[in-house]
Formats: C-alpha cells, structure tokens, sequence
C-alpha cells in the first residue's frame, strides 16, 4: 500500500465507533450490541475488519476509562507518544459523541477526539459538571456549542460534526441550515458525511468547500465496524498523523471516502409515516405525499439539502478526494456468514477481500456468483433500492 511520498503509506480508517457495555456489564449507548466493547472494538478492527485507525467515541464514560487502564494495564496494549493508543497493527483514537442544543435550535451530535487517555479523563471532569449522566454515550452537553469548542481545542482536541445531515440530531438536518449559526467555523477539524449522503451532495453548500469529509460507519454493532470508512495516507496510524491528513499537511491527508451508496442509507429520500411511502420521485420540495395525500413526512437528506443548498447545482472542488460507493459485504444478497467466513478464512480481512483479492480467487472460495457481485460491488454496479425514514435501502435481488 505504498504511495509516492518514501516515508508515507495508506491506512483504512474508521472513526465512528459505539461502545454498548463496559466489560463489567454496565450500559454506555444503550442501542448498542452488549459485545461492543473497547476490547472486542480493537480485536474486530485489527483482527476481522483490517481496519489501521479506529475511532471509539465513547471514551468519556468512566467505566470505559477503567477497561482501557486495564487493557494498558496488562499489556495487550500502549499508549502511543504522538496520540492514540496501539493494539497489533491497529491504533485506537480516544473519543466523544456529544450532543449540543443552542436556544431555539435542534439537537445536533458532535465528535471531539483527544490524543491522550489523561486528556480525555480531565475532559471528564469538566463534563461531569454540564452532563446529566456521564457514563452514557451521546448525552447533552449544558454549555453553549461555541464553549464546548473552545475547551476541546484548548486541551489539544478536535471537533467532528457528527453525520451532519441526517434528519435527527445533526447540524444541518435538525439544527440550522448554516454551520456558523451553531458553530465557530474555524474551530471545526473535519465533517462527517453521514450514510444518506456523498461528496457530490455535499456540493451544494457552498461553506463545507473548506473541510476535509469522513466517511465513518456510526456503528452499534461489531459487523457494522467498516460498513463506511477512509484511505488515509499517513506517516503512521497515530493521533497527530490524523491531524495532518484532516489539514492536508505535510503529504498526509484523506486519499479516499468509502461509503455506502446514499440510496442504501435509511434517511436519503423523503418518507411518508402514514403510508410507509418512499418518495423516490425528481421533485425534491414534495410538502405532501404523493400516495396518500398526508403530511405526515420525514424530510430526507437529499430533499433537506436541496432547500438549504446555496447553489444552483452541486460543485465538488477539484482537489476533492474521490467518494467510491462501497457496498459492505453483509449487503451482498446470497452473501451469509458462513460464506463469509470461508472468505476470511481465505483472505484474512474485510479490507483485503473488498480490495485486494481477484474475480478468480473469490470465485474459487465462493463460486462465479458471489465472486462477480464482491467485484461490482467495488465497481458500483450493483442495481440499489432506495432507502427512506429510518429503512435502509439494499441490494436489488439480480
């Protein structure tokens, strides 16, 4: 995985992780699988996923502090010099999904990332005083947006928008059509695209023109671990490696968004709760159902993006990494998990088979079928069904 610079080398990079329980049992994201914990994250993403960066946003928790002083504690991991801790060949980012709600304005999530374990404890403390249950994921910071900015840059941190379009809890889905109405612009690392939308979507809004995009999976499950994820290039998977590639300094930077086709992700067109109706449809400003008639609407991502845009058509700016529609392999129909596991057997990783392996050594594991559909997967050539109000789209049965 060279690349044309002698001391930088590609990395996969997936920064978007829950924590379910601690490993004495004790809940953090409440909708997260019990089996999500700092442990099995890194075990999955090294040993599984093939995965280098990984993003744990749950590590405010206490309980979750205590597991990793464990994991550090016996030796299975280290905490590195330049930020993050390391396990095998994987580095683990230390972070926090964070919830903010600026007077007469929605929720939105935010991703802030520390570099060290003591850092990230002292932001625990300062917590603790403006949350009402700091042991769980994604509660409401009581501190205006623009504080809570300046407290994570000050302890050496970076802010994430977190999915910033989806229609719940989001910047520009749920909170404000600009970010500066919410946020300072300046003290703003990178954004999170979100599983409804790409780079081209995007390219309405004129503002994000100047943030590196992620792509990152938002997983509540192990085998979700991936399903959205980067190609880094980096010196080494570290913490201030990371912070190079969003800035673009230095060689390093994002070479690369992995993400699902928005068609797949469960919020990209407008939906209908009183019929269950997917408005695929051209006209974008749909105010009532097409179907029934009702207003009983979820506004999806497309249809939000299209009334806030401040163009007339999108632009993606040229030095703009390329956005690969990457189906995860759970989404391949006739793809189960003994099939898969004869792959890994095989291959090792998820990253090597969605990447590396050929037509003819897939097709020798798993048959010509299954074979050319991981192929048009790569490829984007699989025929979708499109998703809508919390349904996810899939792959079309051929």
């Amino acid at each position: 995985m060279m690349t044309n610079h002698p001391n930088l080398d590609m990395y996969y990079g997936d920064l978007h992780i829950h924590i379910g329980r601690t490993e004495q049992g004790a809940p953090v994201k409440i909708s997260g699988s019990r089996d999500l914990t700092f442990a099995n994250i890194a075990r999955e993403a090294a040993e599984r996923k093939g995965i280098q960066l990984v993003g744990i946003i749950d590590c405010h928790s206490p309980g979750v502090q205590d597991d990793i002083l464990t994991c550090l504690k016996q030796g299975e991991m280290q905490e590195l010099a330049d930020g993050g801790i390391s396990y095998r060949n994987t580095t683990i980012l230390l972070g926090s999904e964070l919830e903010i709600r600026e007077p007469g304005m929605g929720p939105a999530h935010l991703l802030a990332f520390f570099p060290y374990l003591e850092t990230m404890q002292s932001f625990t403390q300062w917590l603790k005083v403006r949350m009402k249950n700091v042991n769980l994921s994604s509660q409401r910071v009581y501190a205006p947006a623009k504080e809570l900015q300046k407290e994570v840059y000050a302890r050496g941190g970076m802010i994430i928008p977190a999915h910033i379009f989806t229609p719940h809890r989001s910047i520009y889905g749920s909170c404000a059509p600009r970010i500066g109405d919410v946020l300072d612009p300046d003290l703003i690392s990178a954004v999170e695209l979100g599983l409804s939308a790409d780079s081209e979507m995007a390219g309405w809004i004129s503002e994000l023109d100047r943030y590196t995009y992620l792509t990152n999976s938002d997983a509540h499950s192990l085998k979700k671990i991936g399903r959205e994820y980067n190609k880094l290039v980096l010196a080494e998977p570290t913490y201030g490696e990371f912070v190079k590639a969003l800035a673009c300094t230095d060689g390093r930077k994002v070479e690369g968004n992995f993400g699902l086709n928005p068609r797949l992700g469960k919020y990209h067109r407008t939906y209908c709760s009183s019929c269950n109706y997917i408005i695929d449809e051209a006209n974008v400003s749909v105010e009532r159902c097409p179907y029934c008639g009702k207003t009983k609407l979820v506004r999806g991502v497309l249809d939000r993006i299209v009334s806030i845009g401040d163009r007339s058509a999108p632009q993606v700016p040229e030095n703009r990494p390329l956005y690969h529609y990457q189906v995860p392999l759970e989404f391949i129909p006739g793809l189960g998990p003994a099939k898969l596991e004869l792959l890994l057997g095989s291959f090792g990783t998820e990253m090597n088979i969605l990447h590396q392996v050929s037509y003819q050594d897939l097709s020798h594991v798993v048959g010509d079928d299954l074979a050319s559909k991981i192929c048009d997967a790569r490829e984007g050539k699989l025929q979708l069904e499109t998703g809508g109000g919390g349904i996810y789209g899939k792959v079309a049965k051929s």
